[in-house]
């Protein structure tokens, strides 16, 4: 069994045998949400200058709240919209490869150089949306990665709708992040 060093590298390096691991690993959901949670701190840093302190936990706390969601929406579609012929899950497995699939967004520690906050963000997200495709193809077994593409995409629209409902019924905006 890797360590979490060992994974959130192979989460980054975009590893199918790193999500594979995971995703077999049900002892492994403690340390997927330290992925995303590390993941969110990493933003908050790098954009402390618009968040503050505060925001840092408010960041972790939205970032577990969506990890949930967007595993759970994700396991949805993937398992009863868009299943594939050998496509068996749980959300336990989903939670884990997604919450690896964060690991990317380690890189927006890097924001908190000026210059570097719009760009890195923006790699970040893109890292983070090939991490999550390459995460659900591997936890629902697809053959091919146009599914898994398709699963991600219907989850960002459900996921922003939900979010966009909660936000205005809440009276707060709506922001999201893969």
């Amino acid at each position: 069994m890797a360590s979490l060093t060992q994974r959130i590298r192979g989460a980054v390096a975009l590893r199918a045998a790193t999500y594979e691991e995971v995703e077999a690993d049900a002892t492994a959901t403690p340390q997927a949400m330290l992925v995303v949670v590390l993941a969110a701190v990493a933003g908050g840093v790098g954009a402390i200058r618009a968040m503050g302190v505060g925001g840092l936990l408010l960041a972790a706390l939205a970032s577990l709240l969506g990890w949930y969601v967007w595993a759970f929406i994700t396991f949805v579609v993937g398992t009863r919209l868009l299943p594939g012929a050998k496509t068996e899950a749980d959300l336990g497995q989903l939670l884990r490869t997604i919450g690896f699939s964060a690991a990317p967004g380690l890189i927006r520690v890097l924001g908190i150089v000026p210059a570097l906050d719009a760009p890195v963000s923006f790699l970040a997200s893109l890292w983070m949306l090939a991490a999550m495709v390459v995460a659900v193809r591997q936890a629902l077994d697809y053959e091919g990665t146009g599914r898994a593409v398709a699963v991600c995409l219907i989850g960002f629209v459900l996921n922003f709708a939900l979010l966009f409902v909660l936000g205005k019924l809440l009276g707060v905006p709506v922001a999201v992040a893969p």
